[in-house]
């Protein structure tokens, strides 16, 4: 039998497919369709100290093998999802990895203490690459100097794994890599969302309603893998793949490149059961394949 099992920084999955912030909320709406215990890992859509309304419609659109989104970081805050979905997860045997997102270093550093008190999370993964929000976001992860201070200060605040969330929207992913893990990340997921455009011809405004936003989903997987890749290359600590993985072969890429893990994002929102799917895929791919286990196959591409 092939082993599909993996261990993230202290986080243990039975398979390495998670579900990516943003796309799955707390799992409530996908509980009629699929058995959560069958994820890998969940990633709950990233909280803030305060409730946040998000930017105004329209803020998602389609695109070429893609869509854009500019959602704005909506949430009811980190004392509401204590109260409301800490309770409905704990039902669940699976990982459960909190995404956080602030608008300065303090604010991270107040959301880790507040969630290395409690029981039933199993990592915090800090968002320091969200695109479409007008404070903080992205421009933690396109500096080194900030992304080592969020970093640091999330590692002081906690004692839970903490995987930093990179942006692509930089000159060189291998610099913003170097600094988390010098800063103490334990993990590193890439990539966030490319920094995309959409116009309507006829009104002649954009299709989102402020201006650019988050492009995700098959066309920024060549992007995501190249990335994975190169962080892979430079640092020791394991890399989480993501960017339009839709399928089986969409994760054994990322894997092969250097991946010890992926999350699915967009292909959420096409078949609730994309991750059960790709990670049953996966099994399938190593048993053809006479491979004993997916550690065999992380980073193992050739030029």
């Amino acid at each position: 039998m092939a082993e599909i099992a993996v261990n993230i920084a202290g986080i243990k999955m039975k398979n390495p497919v998670m579900v990516a912030s943003g796309t799955f909320g707390s799992g409530k709406d996908y509980e009629d369709f699929i058995n959560l215990n069958d994820i890998g890992a969940l990633i709950m859509k990233s909280i803030t100290l305060k409730p946040r309304e998000g930017n105004p419609p329209p803020r998602i659109c389609e695109t070429p093998s893609g869509m854009l989104n500019t959602i704005g970081l909506q949430n009811p805050g980190i004392d509401a999802f204590i109260k409301e979905d800490l309770p409905y997860l704990a039902k669940f045997k699976v990982p459960v990895i909190v995404n956080i997102a602030g608008e300065t270093v303090d604010e991270y550093a107040q959301l880790a203490i507040k969630l290395d008190k409690l029981s039933g999370i199993t990592g915090i993964e800090v968002n320091i690459s969200c695109p479409n929000v007008k404070q903080g976001g992205m421009q933690f992860g396109v500096d080194p100097k900030l992304t080592t201070e969020v970093i640091a200060s999330v590692k002081r605040s906690t004692k839970l794994p903490v995987i930093a969330k990179l942006s692509p929207n930089v000159t060189d992913i291998k610099v913003i890599a170097k600094a988390a893990e010098a800063a103490g990340a334990d993990a590193i997921s890439a990539i966030n969302t490319v920094l995309g455009m959409a116009i309507d011809i006829n009104s002649r405004r954009t299709k989102l309603s402020m201006g650019a936003g988050g492009l995700s989903g098959p066309a920024i997987k060549p992007i995501a893998v190249r990335m994975v890749n190169e962080i892979y290359k430079t640092v020791r600590i394991p890399v989480i793949g993501i960017g339009g993985i839709m399928n089986a072969e969409d994760a054994i890429e990322f894997i092969l490149a250097g991946a010890s893990a992926v999350q699915v994002g967009t292909g959420n929102f096409i078949n609730p059961r994309s991750a059960i799917d790709i990670a049953e895929g996966i099994k399938k791919y190593l048993i053809a394949n006479k491979i004993e286990s997916i550690k065999d196959v992380i980073g193992r591409v050739k030029a």
